[in-house]
């Protein structure tokens, strides 16, 4: 933002995702492939660098050689011009310990801050899948006068539990209450069934933002954590406000995906997004080219189909060979699907090999598995929950480079 208000990305990537695994036994959560090209971690940075925020810290932890290769291989900003995307390991400045939540994680990066000294910091997640202008956040931040502003997004009130709620006072913007994962929340006034929920995207002036990370430190029964400490430390003094998802609108957005956002924390949430790539209107459009997403491509040829093969209402990546028949799926580059094979509902992560007369239904397949021919994934669900992850929905997964039995 050239003449504009200096801003600061903080984007918090040292997620571990248990829940995702075994998609994350090898990985940081952020690193998690998603749509067949792209990251987790790609989102929040082109939603950043689209929206002029052009440098960002990406903070990792668990896990992490992955994600900061891929940081690093990938988002190279204009040095020219002093922008950067750069990742930033957990490094013990305050001592010999590791981050004891997201709150503590920025208290022991205030160097970054320290060094930018920027007006505003923007502190957003890394795991999410979605598309948001954040100038539009920054600009209501700054005419409110607000310490913090934090996104929300309405949820059915049966999903309280999964996140950061947040109800809002009677002029509709300053939050009265932040609760963490509460089992039992008011409903919104007028909307008794939904509930605002943190998208975990907050936007700082910096000095509440430095003040209340120096105040957490010194609280020994703190959890440090952004949503459990800070915004219910900044809400109790009343300078926490909302700013409602759904009023955000980015350029080329269709009726269809706009406002749309998914916590892919889980098997089930992930595969269900991924679902939402594949009609002929999707729900969450990849093609808009006026805010697109950005990753590394690879140096791969394209997709060849090839002996009969056929692919429908699927997403197939560059360097695919599709000899047999593919349906409502999503193929990550070097997939080989050989003749007489049968994949159906699943997504295919990078270089896995169906072998012929194979048939895979409803699943997740890490890096590099291959499945040998005639043999059958989400075709016998009490035989592959004996063998293989299985999430609450039935969705089965197999880990990076996973036997198949």
């Amino acid at each position: 933002m050239r003449g504009g208000p200096s801003v600061l990305g903080i984007v918090l990537a040292g997620g571990e995702g248990k829940r995702l695994m075994p998609l994350t036994a090898d990985r940081a959560k952020p690193a998690v492939t998603f749509g067949g090209t792209y990251r987790l971690v790609d989102f929040v940075l082109s939603n950043l660098v689209n929206g002029d925020i052009l440098r960002n810290c990406v903070l990792t932890q668990y896990k992490s050689h992955s994600l900061d290769r891929h940081v690093t291989t990938t988002w190279r900003m204009s040095s020219l011009l002093g922008n950067y995307v750069t990742p930033v390991p957990a490094q013990q400045r305050l001592g010999p310990r590791w981050y004891l939540g997201s709150a503590d994680a920025i208290l022991q990066s205030l160097n970054l801050v320290h060094d930018e000294q920027p007006d505003y910091i923007a502190v957003f997640g890394a795991d999410h899948v979605y598309r948001m202008d954040p100038r539009q956040m920054l600009q209501r931040h700054i005419e409110s006068g607000a310490g913090v502003t934090v996104a929300g997004i309405r949820v059915p009130r049966a999903e309280a539990s999964s996140f950061g709620i947040i109800t809002p006072a009677s002029d509709g913007t300053r939050i009265e209450q932040f609760l963490e994962k509460p089992t039992d929340p008011p409903g919104l006034p007028g909307d008794p069934r939904r509930v605002f929920a943190s998208m975990g995207n907050y936007m700082f002036s910096t000095k509440t933002l430095v003040d209340a990370l120096l105040q957490d430190a010194e609280d020994d029964n703190s959890v440090h954590d952004m949503g459990g400490s800070i915004l219910p430390m900044l809400t109790e003094r009343g300078v926490a406000q909302v700013y409602d998802f759904d009023e955000n609108h980015v350029p080329g957005e269709t009726p269809r995906d706009h406002g749309y956002w998914r916590d892919v924390g889980t098997l089930d949430t992930y595969y269900d997004a991924h679902m939402d790539l594949i009609s002929d209107q999707p729900q969450f459009n990849l093609y808009n080219r006026r805010w697109p997403v950005y990753t590394h491509p690879g140096q791969l040829p394209p997709a060849r189909f090839v002996a009969g093969g056929i692919a429908g209402e699927s997403v197939v990546s560059a360097g695919c060979v599709i000899r047999g028949q593919v349906t409502r799926s999503v193929l990550s580059p070097g997939v080989i699907v050989e003749e007489g094979a049968v994949v159906q509902g699943s997504v295919l992560h990078d270089n896995v090999r169906i072998g012929r007369g194979a048939v895979v239904r409803g699943s997740i397949l890490d890096k590099n598995v291959e499945v040998p021919p005639g043999a059958t994934i989400g075709v016998n669900p009490e035989r592959d929950r004996e063998l293989y992850t299985m999430s609450r929905n039935g969705v089965i997964a197999l880990g990076k480079g996973q036997l198949v039995l």
